[in-house]
């Protein structure tokens, strides 16, 4: 099987150093990072984003592909909203052909209890006037022609889009770096230089940068470098497997997910596909830690994510891994500088068995290239997008729980905004890091 294009072996693009100061300093390379700083450079305020492997080899390049507005939880929707014109703009600006399409988002029924989750997100789709509509049993099967099976009925967003995920955000870092952003790949921030109560600075491995105003949106890591400065964060990472067709006839042009299988047409004229739910959880320190905080979600979806009792060594929550080190040492950063989960055999064969059952018509599914990547997951799958209270100039950006890619550009605004102090747009209450400690209820957004 051909390998996941995006490793440690890849050549540094971005080869620094990193400057000795910078007004704003960015530690993570994936959307959120990238588009920070392209919406910090627009302000002419300079950027250094910092990046200890490769620029999207993690999350930002291993997901779906999906641009939704479809099935997001209420709070999250206004900025998906904004982050799908700037979508839009960036892949204009990039002048990269990034397989930006509108082909819709198509969630597909089997029970009378999912159209019945379909019908409550309506009524959230209407208040935001997106055009989302339900579909019967009929006019789900004309819009996806050829499924060997019947749903009860579907739901259907057509105003939502695919991009490519292999492209995008490298394209939009050639953007960045060409606007002036100073990108250092091969560069793990160590720690946080911090003076009376403020940040002052971050420790790379290659040196010190001088600023007052650092983004942290490190995916999987986050809550491993936050603990290292007395912060905690209830984030853990879980496993999903994907792969990519060779090209195959079309059977729909957008994106769909029923209940084993998720397909997405891709630019090459194949198909990403991925389970339709389900993932690996590898049980750590943090997984014990934070255990009280996942039973909500556990008790809505008990049977959605699979265990294994310890993690690989050297991922964020193994067992293994350190959780102190000091700005001279090697951390774990660089012990790890891709994290490269390998897909789950058996997944590989469910998703190819569920495919070719959907649609028997395309015969036998060629695969060529399959891999897993981690998500960064909250208890509410929704993400922190926060000022860190114990850490001035400290932002934190992280727990995308799988929505990280559509929404990337919007959070890339929203956190650009914050640093500068200016008006957001947005109620950024259901993001912030307090609600996990401050007694409020934990409420689960959507699973869909």
């Amino acid at each position: 099987m051909p390998n996941f294009p995006f490793s440690e072996a890849n050549p540094i693009q971005y080869p620094g150093p990193p400057p000795k100061s910078s007004d704003v300093v960015i530690i993570g390379g994936g959307v959120i990072g990238v588009t920070t700083a392209l919406f910090l450079a627009r302000r002419n305020i300079s950027v250094t984003l910092v990046e200890k492997g490769r620029i999207a080899a993690e999350q930002s390049s291993r997901n779906w592909g999906w641009i939704r507005k479809q099935g997001r939880d209420a709070d999250e929707l206004p900025i998906v909203i904004e982050a799908s014109r700037h979508w839009r703009q960036l892949a204009k600006e990039c002048g990269e052909d990034i397989g930006l399409n509108q082909t819709g988002v198509t969630y597909l029924a089997s029970s009378d209890r999912e159209m019945a989750g379909f019908e409550e997100f309506m009524k959230i789709a209407a208040v935001h006037k997106i055009d989302t509509r339900l579909l019967d049993a009929q006019e789900t099967a004309g819009l996806i022609k050829g499924m060997s099976r019947g749903f009860k009925g579907a739901m259907t967003t057509p105003s939502d889009m695919r991009a490519e995920p292999w492209v995008a955000v490298p394209a939009l870092a050639r953007l960045a770096a060409r606007r002036g952003i100073r990108i250092v790949e091969n560069c793990a921030a160590r720690t946080l230089e911090i003076s009376a109560g403020r940040v002052s600075g971050v420790w790379t491995e290659a040196g010190h940068i001088a600023t007052s105003s650092v983004l942290l949106a490190g995916g999987a890591w986050s809550s491993l470098f936050l603990r290292r400065h007395g912060v905690s964060i209830p984030q853990l990472s879980v496993r999903s497997t994907v792969a990519a067709t060779e090209p195959m006839p079309e059977v729909h042009a957008g994106a769909a997910a029923a209940d084993h299988i998720a397909f997405r047409r891709r630019q090459d004229g194949g198909y990403t596909l991925a389970p339709g739910g389900g993932s690996l959880l590898y049980i750590g320190p943090d997984a014990f830690r934070h255990a009280t905080k996942y039973l909500p979600a556990l008790i809505a979806n008990p049977f959605g994510t699979r265990y294994s009792p310890a993690a690989p060594g050297g991922y964020p929550d193994s067992w293994s891994t350190p959780r102190r080190w000091t700005p001279d040492s090697q951390s774990p950063f660089e012990r790890m500088r891709v994290l490269d989960p390998t897909p789950a055999s058996s997944g590989l064969r469910s998703i190819e068995c569920n495919f070719t059952r959907l649609f028997p018509q395309l015969g036998p599914v060629r695969i060529k290239a399959s891999w897993a990547g981690m998500i960064d997951a909250m208890p509410d799958v929704v993400p922190i997008v926060d000022h860190v209270q114990a850490i001035g100039g400290l932002i934190v950006a992280t727990g995308m729980s799988g929505h990280g890619f559509g929404i990337g550009p919007g959070i890339g605004r929203v956190v650009s905004d914050m640093i500068q102090g200016n008006e957001i747009g947005h109620d950024l209450t259901r993001f912030r890091l307090s609600r996990f400690y401050d007694g409020s209820a934990i409420r689960p957004g959507p699973a869909l």
